[in-house]
């Protein structure tokens, strides 16, 4: 059995530090977080290695490169056995124009978030797609007028956060 990784303030910080930019150096980022280079570098190996950090991405603006309409759908299906689930998760996967789905509780069984260029392109997208995936039996679309807010960095290091209070462990991976 693999030892756990302690996620103390210092790994709590490269992670915020990553998140706000990750092509930063080593020698930026352990200047940032108050750490030599090495012991930096290894905290960011070993949270690769955990999977605490899953990877690194360029955040693009969705309205500059022409998907300006964006769709939260609410989906039901017409059972819950593991099968139908599974072909509808696997189905859902495979759209690149989903670009987020929940399974929740509530009024509906998943949340969905859809980007695409207009409302005549959601029209297709919802007879080619949406109406075709595995047991759904009930679709109901919101047009997202604005967003107000949509953050894709974590609250980890951040001295507000309950995260920067206590350290956590994660099971590192068995590799």
């Amino acid at each position: 059995m693999t030892e756990p990784l302690d996620l103390d303030r210092y790994s709590l910080q490269i992670l915020s530090e990553l998140q706000r930019d990750a092509r930063q150096t080593v020698q930026q980022l352990s200047e940032a977080v108050g750490l030599s280079a090495t012991p930096c570098w290894k905290r960011v190996k070993d949270m690769e290695a955990a999977g605490v950090i899953r990877g690194y991405t360029a955040l693009v603006d969705r309205e500059k490169v022409g998907l300006k309409l964006a769709v939260i759908v609410e989906a039901n299906l017409s059972q819950h056995n593991e099968d139908l689930v599974a072909r509808f998760e696997q189905a859902v996967a495979a759209s690149p124009q989903i670009v987020r789905c929940l399974s929740t509780t509530g009024q509906a069984d998943y949340l969905l978030t859809v980007l695409v260029e207009d409302i005549k392109h959601y029209e297709q997208f919802l007879h080619d797609t949406i109406f075709k995936l595995p047991g759904v039996t009930h679709v109901r679309s919101s047009i997202v007028l604005k967003e107000i807010k949509s953050e894709v960095r974590l609250p980890v290091g951040d001295p507000a956060s309950p995260a920067a209070t206590r350290p956590a462990r994660v099971q590192r991976s068995k590799g």
